[in-house]
């Protein structure tokens, strides 16, 4: 790769920067361009339907300005225009902004698409860089600034006889690659030319039209500019970054600390090369962190049904905040986590959202917690617990967490991911329907304690159970409890050397007629071998005693027998 073929694109000598120690406070002033940038780069157009169906949709997010397109230059968008205003589409407190060179026979016919438009942004640009003022134009600076100022002279002739309230939008376009001097020069005629004023402001744009560096150098022009403005109360400071390098947002928000204003921008970052800036990927940033974001956007799989259908252009699966995998949890690590931090933000009540590696409540823009953590080779037993839990009730011991999930292992090693329902269903085959070969029937408890020569809390249990499918069979014991009944009425019966390690229990559902989980942990005394059972039972002293033989017949103590 012959890099030394490159150019370093230079940076700004500009030490006493000040963006850096600054925070974003609020939105800035949002402007979609999706009609215009967004569907110039589209393999196939919208036509003029889906081009009003997105408009329509625009204004519902919220968007108070937006860019319909370049009626001078294509009859289509000329046709689109007229008919937004001809169908009363544009709601009063909404901007339409229309785009034209610096040609008068462009800008005449670019208010004759206006006509009946009680307000719109006229949007000229002409291209300023060093690079496009050498190869494109062979113009010098004077030739160029002469371009600027006469596009507005003609748009500010017309406006004066138009009847609507007409804003004048300036862009020193591929203003990244112009010398800031220059940049600020041919800003300052265009302003001066229109009569700017703290009431009726113009908006300059200086667009990152080809990114061509980092964040930071984008953050400088904007602020270098920003404080060498003259009159700056009347000038609306807008940008229009570009993605070339993958860094349009970051450079967007640098923009922002920087002065910026207004952001234009598309849904999802659509546009020419590697697209504009996503706007929604600035807004949901800002919404993470406690800012209004100026939009309404806490459905984000309505504006993807209808990007998607509109622009024929899917939305990629690990996207910002749209994709479907972004509130998807792999990793065991990242499961556990996602795990422990929603429940602690329930027991807390807390009402500040603070979960693992989830930046934002997947709720809060319309999508749902089912889908955060699935199940594949990467998973791990908190992953699983997770399923077990949010699924199916079932709160499994953190012990048993790594004995379940093995199991799960070798499938997912397999197969691939394993769906939550495959999940509870290696549930019930290893724990819950595990009756082989010691089958529980029934059981009578009998409390002792009342007998003069019964201990405190002595108990009588007898328990029908069946032995490899034969006929049924019973055993007495006595215990301190049902539990250590059953366990020594197991080592009477069958010489088993057995021990209950740990005990849980919990309710799988809340009403009167709600089931019991039991996890019984055991230990083989003879082997060394641990297991767990499980148990589920209406009645909580039966969940144990189901747990205690799934747990012996998991053991494999009996086999053969």
């Amino acid at each position: 790769m012959n890099y030394q073929k490159y150019a370093r694109n230079p940076v700004v000598d500009y030490p006493e920067r000040k963006w850096p120690n600054k925070e974003i406070e609020k939105a800035p002033v949002w402007c979609s361009v999706d009609l215009r940038d967004g569907n110039q780069a589209l393999i196939d157009p919208m036509i003029v339907e889906e081009k009003i169906e997105m408009f329509q949709y625009l204004i519902k997010l919220g968007f108070k300005e937006i860019e319909v397109g370049f009626p001078a230059a294509s009859q289509i968008e000329f046709d689109f225009l007229r008919q937004l205003i001809e169908r009363k589409l544009i709601p009063d407190d909404v901007y339409v902004q229309v785009l034209t060179q610096c040609r008068e026979e462009l800008i005449e016919r670019t208010f004759e698409a206006i006509e009946g438009c009680k307000q719109a942004i006229v949007h000229i640009y002409n291209s300023t860089s060093t690079l496009q003022r050498d190869v494109v134009f062979h113009m010098d600076r004077p030739q160029i600034v002469e371009i600027a100022v006469n596009g507005t002279k003609w748009v500010k002739e017309r406006a004066k006889n138009f009847p609507g309230k007409i804003i004048l939008e300036y862009s020193p376009e591929s203003f990244t690659g112009t010398e800031l001097d220059f940049a600020l020069e041919i800003c300052t005629a265009v302003q001066k030319t229109w009569g700017a004023t703290k009431e009726n402001p113009i908006i300059i744009n200086l667009p990152s039209t080809v990114e061509m560096t980092t964040p930071n150098v984008y953050a400088d022009q904007i602020e270098w500019m920003n404080y060498h403005f003259e009159d700056r109360e009347s000038i609306i400071l807008s940008i229009h970054p570009h993605n070339d390098r993958g860094t349009g947002v970051a450079s967007s928000e640098l923009a922002l600390l920087a002065g910026a204003e207004r952001v234009e921008g598309t849904l999802f970052g659509n546009g020419e090369r590697t697209g504009n800036v996503d706007v929604l990927n600035i807004a949901y940033n800002m919404f993470s962190q406690g800012i209004d974001p100026g939009l309404e956007i806490g459905h984000v799989n309505e504006i993807i049904e209808i990007y998607e259908r509109c622009c024929k252009i899917p939305i990629h699966p690990r996207h910002p905040y749209a994709g479907k995998l972004v509130f998807t949890a792999f990793s065991g690590s990242h499961q556990d986590a996602i795990n422990k931090g929603v429940q602690a933000m329930k027991e807390r009540n807390s009402q500040t959202w603070q979960v693992p590696y989830l930046p934002i409540d997947p709720a809060d823009i319309g999508r749902e917690y089912e889908p955060i953590v699935r199940i594949n080779s990467q998973s791990g037993k908190g992953g699983v617990a997770f399923i077990m839990d949010t699924y199916f009730g079932f709160k499994l011991p953190k012990a048993m967490h790594k004995e379940f999930a093995n199991v799960i292992q070798e499938i997912s090693e397999k197969q691939g991911e394993v769906s939550p329902e495959q999940i509870m269903n290696n549930f019930r085959e290893q724990y819950l329907n595990r009756k082989e070969p010691l089958h529980f029937r029934r059981l009578r408890v009998e409390d002792l304690s009342a007998q003069a020569d019964a201990g405190e809390f002595d108990t009588k249990v007898t328990v029908d159970y069946t032995l490899c499918g034969g006929e049924i069979k019973e055993f007495v014991a006595v215990g301190n409890g049902p539990i250590d009944a059953v366990q020594r009425g197991l080592k009477e019966t069958f010489g088993l050397s057995i021990k209950v390690l740990d005990y849980e229990e919990h309710a799988l559902q809340s009403g009167s007629n709600s089931q019991a989980a039991a996890y019984i942990h055991m230990l083989d005394g003879e082997s060394g071998r641990v297991t767990y059972g499980v148990g589920v039972s209406s009645n909580i002293t039966r969940a144990s005693v189901r747990a205690i033989f799934s747990a012996v017949n998991r053991l494999g103590l009996l086999e053969g027998k």
